[in-house]
C-alpha cells in the first residue's frame, strides 16, 4: 500500500505568488496616491533682502516688540474647554473649569485675546508641532509618521530663534526633542507615549517651569503639557479626571501670568482638539478647533475685539506672527499669514517696544512667501506655468505699489493691506492644490496590476485542479520570465539614468508574471487536454451571465458598488450586516427552491438505483440548518450594538461597550459589565473545550491537548484578573496602589507568555489522536476490532471512523492469527483510536480560539460580548455550510469532491468586515484604539515597533481570526457529515468507508486543490474590496470627503488585506503541518511491509 501526501509546497508557492502581485499593486498605488511634499532645504537669514528697492538691511538688528515669549502648549485643548458660562449651573467635567481666560478677557481686553485655533488635518501631535514651527501645510501621508518622529529639516522657528541668539528652553513632550535634536539651550523631555499616565509629564514641567521663569537663563520657554490629551484618550472628556486636569491647567496659566514682565508675550494654545470619545487625528470640527490665548502685561491690542479681527486663526499663521514679534526671520517654507491685530496700524503700540506696523508685517510676509514660491516651483516644477506667472505678476504689481507708498511717506493703506492679504491667500490656495497632486503613472500602474491580480486569483481558483497536477517546470516559467524582465528593467535604468528605481522593477516583474500566467491559462483552456478535464465546464462558468447573477456574486458586486458612496462607507457596518443577512437567507431559500430542504417524494414510476435517504434524516438536517440560521440572525442583530460612531454621524451614539471599565463612573454598571465580560470569556472557553471533547480530541497527551486542557483556561483566568485590576480606580485602593500597578504589568505579560506557549505547542505537536492498546486475553472468533474517532459517536457509527489502511492492516492481522487481532472477552476492540475524524480541524480550531483570547486582551473589556458573538457567528456559518452540503448529499445532487462553494466564502469574508465594525473599529484614524499599545506595558515603550504591532493586532482582530480559520470551511462539512450520505459512500475504498476528515487523507490531490481553491477564492473576495476602495479613492480624488472618508477607507482595506494574507498563509501552513504530522504518525503505526 502506498502512502501519498498532499502537495503542500505547491499550494503555498501559488498563494505566495498571488499575494505578492497584490502587494506590488497596492504599493504602487499608494506611492502615487498618498501625497508627499518636496521639502525645500533652505533657511531664512537676517540679511535677506526685504526692502522693495532691493536694499540689503539687517532685519534682526531692529528692536522687536517682545524680547521674550512663553509658549504653553496644552495638548488637545479644545476651544470649548476654555469657555466659561456663569449661567451653566450643571457643567460637564470639561466645562467652566478654566476660568482665568474669561476673567482676564473681561477685565483686560487690551492685553489679551482668545481665538479658535484651527489645525490642518491630520490632527496628530507630531504633525501639529511641525505646522506650529514651520508654517507649512501637511500632506495626508504625514499621519503615518506619528509613530516615529524624525528630525524636521524644513526651516522652523526653533532654528531661527537659535540663529538670532535667543535661548530656547524646552520642557514636556519628548516629541520635540526628536523633532529638534540639539536645538535647545536647555531641554527637559519626558516620555509621552504612555496615554495611561496623566501626571508624569505635567508634574515634571511644573517642577521646572516657575524656577526657569524667575531666572534669567532663557528668552523663549516652550512647555508642552500632555495630561489633558492623555485623560481624553483614557477616560474621554466627560469624566471627573478631565475636570481635575483642566483645573490644574487653570492654575498653571494663573501662575505663569503672575511671573510675566512687560516685555514677555504669553501664548497658550492647543495643538488640536478631541472628539467626544477623547480621540483625534481626523478633520472633524472638534478635532481641528483648538484654543489660542494671547496675553501681555503691557497693552497688546488697541482695545476690545473689533469686527475686523479674525473669527478663526489658522495654526500656520502663528509662525510668521511670532517670528516678527520676536524679531526673527520668518521660516523659509512658511505659507502662513501674519495675525494683523497683534501689530500696530500706525507706529508702535503704547508701552511696547517698536516693531513693524501692519503694512510692514504684511509686506515682509508677502516677500518671504513669494521667495519660497519661486524657489519651490524651480525645484519641484509641479505648479502650472500660467498660475505661477499670474502670481508673479501680482506680486510685482504689489511691490511697485508698496514702493510708491513708502516714497510718499504714508504708513497705512487699507486697500494695499487687503491686496497683500489676498495675495497671501492665493499662494496658500495654490500650494494646497499643488500638494494635492497625484502621480497618475504610479496610480494607473497600481490599478492595472491589482486588476490583473484579481483576475489571476480568480483563474487560479477555477483552475486549481490543473495547477495542482501541473509539473513544476511549467509553473516556474512565468516567475522565471518575470524575474528576467525585472532584471532587464533594472539594467536599462542603470544604463540610462545611472540608478535603479526598485518600484518599477517590481512593477515590471509582477505585470509580466500576470500576463504570462493569464496567457498560459487562456491557451490551456483551448487545449484538448483541458477540454477533457471534468472541471472544464466549471472553469468557464464566469463567462455565463447566470453565474454573475448568482447570490454570492450579486452581494459581492453590491458591496463593490457601495464603496463609491461616501454615505454607504460611513454606514458600512450596517451595510455589511444587511448584505451578510441577505446572502445567508438565500441559502435555505435556494435549498427550498431546489426541493432539497424537505424529504424528496419518491416517484414510483421511476427506477431508482439507490435507496432514498430516510425522511427523518433530511428533516433533522434541515432543522439543524434553520436553527443555526436563527443563531446567525441573532448574532448579526446583537453585533450592531457594538458599533462605534464616526464624526459624520451626528445622531449616532457610540456603544457603551467601547469604553473601558475604568471610564465607567457608576460602580453598579461597572460591576454588571464586568460580570457580562467574564461570563462571555467563560462561555468562549467552554464552547471550545466542549467541541474538542465531543470529537474525542482531549484524550491524548500531546502539546495541543495540553494547550486545550491547561493553557486555554489559564489564559481566560489571566484576562479576567487583568480586567479586574485595570478597572480599579487609582485612588480607590491607596494601600494597594503599588500592587495594582504591578498586577497591570505582570498579568497581561503572563497572558502573552501563555498565548505564545500555546501557539508554539500547537504548531510543534498538532496531533490530537489517542491510540489505546488493550492487553490481549481471548483470541478473536467473530468480531472485528474498532477504532474510535470520537467519544461522542455511537457504536454503530464507530466503524466508519477508521483510517482504511489501519483497518485493513488489522483485519489481515486477525485473519493471519497475529497477536494484534486479539480482543477482550466483552468484544471491546484491542486498539481504540480517538480523535481521528477531526485530526485537521481540532488544532486549527484551538489555534483560532487561543488567538482570539489574545486579541481580546487588546480590546476594552466590554468587547468580550462581541468576541463571543464572533465565535457564535463563525460556528453558525460553518454549520449552515455543513448542513447545506449534507442536504445536497442526501438528495444526491452534490457535485462531488471537497470544493467549497462561493456562498460560504463570501459570507466568511463579509463576517470579517462585519466584526471589524462590531469590535468598535472604523475605517478612520481617530477611531484607532491606541490603548492597546499599553496592555502589559503601562510605563510605555522605548521603541515604536511593538506598540505599532499591538495597535495593528487590535485593529484587525476580526481579519486575523477569519483568515486563520478560513480552512475550517473545507473541514466542517466533513466533520458534520451525515452517516451514510452518498458522498461518504462514494469515498469508500475496498468496501470500507473513510469518514469525516479521513476522506481528505485518502485523496491528497483533491485535498490540495480544494485547499488552494478555497484560499484563492477568499483572497479574491478580499482583493476585490481593496480594488473597489482603490478605484473609489482614485475616481473621487477631488471629492470633498476624499481625505476624510475614501482615502482612510482605502488605507484600512489595504492594511486589512495585507494582514489577512499573512494570516491565511499561517492557517494554510498549520493545515499542512498537521498533514505532515498525520503522515509521520501513520508511518509509525503501520509497519513498512504492510504499506
Amino acid at each position: 500500500m502506498t502512502i501519498t501526501r498532499m502537495k503542500g509546497l505547491r499550494v503555498i508557492s501559488l498563494l505566495l505568488w498571488v499575494c505578492a502581485v497584490y502587494f506590488v499593486g497596492i504599493y504602487l498605488f499608494v506611492g502615487g496616491f498618498l501625497l508627499v511634499r518636496l521639502e525645500v532645504n533652505r533657511t531664512s537669514t537676517c540679511g535677506d533682502v526685504l526692502e522693495p528697492r532691493g536694499e540689503s538691511k539687517d532685519f534682526c538688528g531692529a528692536k522687536p516688540r517682545f524680547r521674550r515669549a512663553v509658549l504653553i502648549i496644552i495638548d488637545a485643548l479644545r476651544i470649548d474647554f476654555t469657555h466659561f458660562d456663569p449661567n451653566n449651573t450643571s457643567p460637564q467635567p470639561f466645562e467652566n473649569k478654566i476660568r482665568v481666560i474669561d476673567e482676564i478677557t473681561s477685565s483686560k481686553p487690551a492685553q489679551c485675546r482668545l481665538y479658535p485655533f484651527r489645525a490642518d488635518p491630520p490632527t496628530t501631535t507630531m504633525q501639529r508641532i511641525k505646522g506650529l514651527t514651520t508654517g507649512s501645510l501637511p500632506t495626508f501621508v504625514d499621519i503615518g509618521n506619528n509613530f516615529a518622529s524624525t528630525a524636521i529639516t524644513d526651516d522652523n522657528l526653533i532654528h531661527q530663534f537659535g540663529q538670532i541668539g535667543k535661548r530656547v528652553v524646552f520642557m514636556g513632550d519628548d516629541t520635540w526633542e526628536s523633532l529638534f535634536p540639539k536645538k535647545f539651550h536647555r531641554s527637559l523631555p519626558f516620555h509621552s507615549f504612555n496615554t495611561h499616565d496623566l501626571n508624569t509629564v505635567d508634574d515634571g514641567i511644573l517642577q521646572n517651569l516657575y524656577k526657569t521663569l524667575v531666572g534669567d537663563e532663557w528668552d523663549v520657554v516652550v512647555a508642552h503639557f500632555l495630561g489633558v490629551d492623555h485623560c481624553g484618550h483614557r477616560f474621554g472628556p466627560d469624566h471627573p479626571r478631565m475636570a481635575d486636569k483642566l483645573i490644574q491647567m487653570d492654575g498653571v496659566i494663573r501662575s505663569v501670568i503672575d511671573h510675566l514682565e512687560n516685555d514677555t508675550l504669553l501664548v497658550v494654545m492647543g495643538d488640536h482638539g478631541m472628539t467626544d470619545t477623547g480621540d483625534h487625528g481626523g478633520e472633524s470640527q472638534k478635532e481641528t478647533e483648538a484654543a489660542l490665548f494671547l496675553y501681555s502685561s503691557a497693552p497688546l491690542f488697541p482695545g476690545p475685539p473689533s469686527q475686523d479681527e479674525p473669527d478663526v486663526v489658522p495654526q500656520i499663521d502663528l509662525v510668521p506672527t511670532l517670528a516678527l514679534l520676536l524679531g526673527a526671520p520668518i521660516p523659509y517654507s512658511s505659507v502662513g499669514q501674519v495675525l494683523l491685530p497683534l501689530f500696530p496700524s500706525v507706529g508702535p503700540a503704547q508701552g511696547a517696544v517698536a516693531g513693524p506696523t501692519q503694512l510692514e508685517a504684511l509686506w515682509i510676509n508677502a516677500k518671504q512667501v513669494s521667495r519660497f514660491l519661486m524657489t519651490y516651483s524651480a525645484i519641484a516644477k509641479d505648479i502650472p506655468t500660467e498660475i505661477l506667472t499670474l502670481l508673479k505678476d501680482q506680486f510685482e504689481n504689489l511691490s511697485s505699489e508698496y514702493l510708491a507708498f513708502v516714497r510718499e511717506g504714508r504708513s497705512s493703506s487699507r486697500e494695499l493691506s487687503a491686496a497683500l492679504r489676498a495675495y497671501l491667500t492665493s499662494v496658500q490656495d495654490v500650494c494646497r492644490a499643488t500638494w494635492a497632486r497625484f502621480n497618475w503613472l504610479k496610480m494607473g500602474a497600481g490599478l492595472i496590476i491589482l486588476a490583473l491580480a484579481s483576475l489571476m486569483c480568480f483563474t487560479v481558483s477555477e483552475m486549481s485542479s490543473v495547477l495542482v497536477r501541473e509539473n513544476h517546470l511549467r509553473l516556474r516559467t512565468p516567475v522565471a520570465v518575470a524575474l528576467l524582465v525585472g532584471f532587464c528593467v533594472a539594467a536599462g535604468q542603470l544604463l540610462s539614468l545611472g540608478y535603479v528605481e526598485l518600484t518599477w522593477c517590481t512593477a515590471a516583474t509582477a505585470f509580466t508574471s500576470e500576463l504570462f500566467f493569464l496567457a498560459w491559462a487562456h491557451q490551456f483552456k483551448k487545449s484538448a487536454a483541458f477540454k477533457n478535464e471534468a472541471k472544464a465546464p466549471k472553469s468557464a462558468r464566469w463567462r455565463n451571465s447566470s453565474y454573475l447573477l448568482s447570490p454570492p456574486m450579486v452581494v459581492t458586486l453590491l458591496h463593490f458598488a457601495s464603496l463609491f458612496s461616501n454615505s454607504y462607507v460611513v454606514k458600512e457596518g450596517q451595510v455589511i450586516t444587511f448584505l451578510a443577512f441577505s446572502l445567508a437567507l438565500s441559502v435555505p431559500l435556494r435549498l427550498n427552491w431546489d426541493g432539497l430542504l424537505l424529504p424528496a417524494n419518491q416517484d414510483p414510476s421511476k427506477h431508482v438505483l439507490q435507496l432514498p435517504s430516510p425522511p427523518s434524516t433530511v428533516r433533522k438536517e434541515s432543522g439543524t440548518l434553520l436553527a443555526f440560521f436563527a443563531l446567525l440572525v441573532g448574532s448579526l442583530y446583537f453585533s450592531v450594538f457594538f458599533h462605534g460612531c464616526r464624526e459624520e454621524q451626528r445622531d449616532c451614539q457610540p456603544s457603551p461597550f467601547l469604553s473601558s471599565l475604568a471610564r465607567v463612573k457608576d460602580n453598579q454598571v461597572k460591576n454588571l459589565l464586568y460580570i457580562f465580560s467574564v461570563f462571555s470569556l467563560a462561555v468562549w472557553t467552554y464552547l471550545l473545550r466542549r467541541c474538542l471533547r465531543h470529537y474525542g480530541n482531549l484524550n491524548s497527551s500531546g502539546g495541543t491537548v495540553f494547550t486545550a486542557r491547561w493553557i486555554l483556561p489559564l489564559l481566560s483566568v489571566c484576562l479576567g484578573l487583568y480586567w479586574a485590576v485595570s478597572a480599579s480606580p487609582e485612588d480607590g485602593f491607596k494601600n494597594l496602589a503599588e500592587l495594582i500597578k504591578l498586577a497591570q504589568l505582570i498579568i497581561p505579560r503572563a497572558a502573552y507568555f501563555l498565548l505564545g506557549l500555546g501557539l508554539i505547542l500547537i504548531w510543534l505537536d498538532p496531533l490530537t489522536v489517542f491510540v489505546k492498546h488493550r492487553p490481549a486475553s481471548v483470541p478473536k472468533n467473530t468480531s472485528v476490532p474498532r477504532y474510535r474517532a470520537s467519544t461522542g459517536i455511537s457504536p454503530q457509527a464507530e466503524l466508519r471512523h477508521l483510517i482504511p489502511q489501519i483497518y485493513q492492516r488489522m483485519r489481515r492481522s486477525l485473519d493471519d492469527g497475529e497477536p494484534g487481532g486479539i480482543v477482550e472477552a466483552d468484544n471491546r476492540p484491542a486498539v481504540e483510536a480517538y480523535g481521528l475524524g477531526t485530526v485537521y480541524s481540532a488544532p486549527l480550531l484551538l489555534f483560532c480560539g487561543l488567538l482570539g483570547l489574545g486579541l481580546l486582551q487588546l480590546h476594552p473589556e466590554g468587547m468580550a460580548l462581541s468576541f463571543l458573538l464572533l465565535l457564535l457567528e463563525m460556528g453558525a456559518l460553518l454549520h449552515i455550510h455543513a448542513s447545506s452540503t449534507s442536504l445536497r448529499d442526501l438528495h444526491g445532487v452534490n457535485s462531488g469532491g471537497f470544493n467549497v462553494p462561493w456562498t460560504p466564502v463570501v459570507l466568511w469574508s463579509l463576517a470579517a468586515t462585519q466584526f471589524f465594525h462590531a469590535t468598535g473599529h472604523l475605517p478612520a484614524f481617530p477611531a484607532l484604539q491606541w490603548g492597546a499599545a499599553f496592555v502589559g506595558f503601562p510605563d510605555g515603550h522605548t521603541g515604536t515597533l511593538l506598540p505599532a504591532t499591538l495597535v495593528t493586532l487590535n485593529t484587525f482582530a476580526s481579519h486575523i481570526l477569519f483568515a486563520v480559520g478560513c480552512p475550517l470551511l473545507l473541514f466542517w462539512p466533513l466533520v458534520c457529515e451525515v452517516r451514510g450520505s452518498r458522498s461518504a459512500k462514494a469515498s469508500g475504498e475496498g468496501g470500507e468507508e473513510a469518514v469525516m476528515e479521513m476522506r481528505l487523507r485518502e485523496k491528497p490531490q483533491l485535498f490540495s486543490l480544494a485547499l488552494l481553491q478555497l484560499s484563492t477564492r477568499y483572497l479574491f473576495i478580499l482583493g476585490l474590496e481593496v480594488f473597489a476602495s482603490m478605484c473609489a479613492a482614485a475616481i473621487l480624488r477631488r471629492h470633498l470627503m476624499v481625505w476624510g472618508i475614501f482615502a482612510p477607507k482605502f488605507m484600512f482595506s489595504a492594511s486589512g488585506f495585507l494582514v489577512s494574507c499573512v494570516c491565511l498563509l499561517l492557517g494554510v501552513s498549520l493545515v499542512l503541518r498537521v498533514d505532515v504530522a498525520v503522515g509521520r504518525w501513520f508511518e509509525r503505526l503501520v509497519p513498512e511491509g504492510s504499506r
